[in-house]
């Protein structure tokens, strides 16, 4: 039997329990490793996680970023594959990674994965979420800029390549805890911009969240997700908007 490719599946967990197998399991059969770093969860994460084959470690929570620094730093693989524990491969996005290491892979130092989002069920067919380009697979000496939310990899001076592979994305348990999440993102955003010294102007909010709409429900059409993929969208409109208020009033 023939060794999976040279590639360190990585994840960041705090209480992932009812979904880390399924991570987990989708990266066990295309990677050589996969480690999961822990911030010390308090359900079953930790014991589920080494159920499906990952290597688990434990670090104390210092912000995304850093966080998947230091989980990047565990890898003993020339690549990594960078994955949230909400996030998995399906099998023919499995077969797709298998193809990229026994193809051109070198021929890049990071390959973008193609990133469809699932909102409460529903599969994303349009809008900016339906096939969104990450930074998740790349070589394990690369690292996130360091910032407080919407954490990315430095590529300075990288040949960044967009792949075939399909990242599945379930970003929500449920609307309440969603929009908890979302307003948690506004606030670490708002607060680097003001740390920047950035500054809002009156309307700028109502503004972001125009042309939100425009973008995801109109150029890309959104509105072919029909109904969940409308409370989705109205959902970002809100974060969208809530970043700049909250900026106004930290300023």
């Amino acid at each position: 039997m023939s060794l999976p490719p040279a590639l360190s599946g990585v994840v960041i967990t705090y209480n992932e329990a009812d979904r880390i197998a399924r991570c987990v399991s989708s990266l066990a059969g295309v990677c050589r490793e996969v480690i999961v770093l822990d911030s010390a969860s308090t359900d079953d994460t930790v014991a589920i996680a080494r159920a499906a084959g990952a290597r688990v470690e434990q670090r104390a929570w210092e912000g995304f970023a850093k966080q998947k620094n230091a989980a990047i730093a565990l890898a003993t693989q020339p690549w990594v594959i960078l994955l949230d524990a909400d996030e998995w491969l399906e099998p023919a996005a499995q077969d797709a990674v298998r193809a990229l290491f026994a193809g051109p892979v070198e021929t890049a130092d990071v390959w973008l994965l193609r990133r469809r989002t699932h909102y409460l069920g529903h599969a994303m067919r349009g809008g900016s979420f339906a096939r969104e380009p990450v930074q998740r697979l790349f070589r394990s000496h690369l690292r996130h800029a360091i910032r407080p939310v919407h954490e990315y990899l430095d590529v300075a001076g990288q040949r960044e390549v967009l792949s075939m592979i399909e990242l599945e994305h379930d970003t929500a348990r449920d609307p309440d805890e969603y929009w908890r999440k979302l307003q948690r993102y506004a606030r670490l955003w708002a607060e680097e911009q003001a740390k920047r010294g950035r500054r809002a102007a009156p309307g700028r909010g109502l503004l972001a969240a125009f042309a939100y709409a425009v973008k995801n429900l109109v150029v890309r059409s959104g509105w072919i997700d029909g109904l969940p993929g409308l409370r989705f969208h109205l959902m970002h409109m809100r974060y969208a908007r809530l970043k700049y208020e909250l900026l106004r009033t930290l300023r």
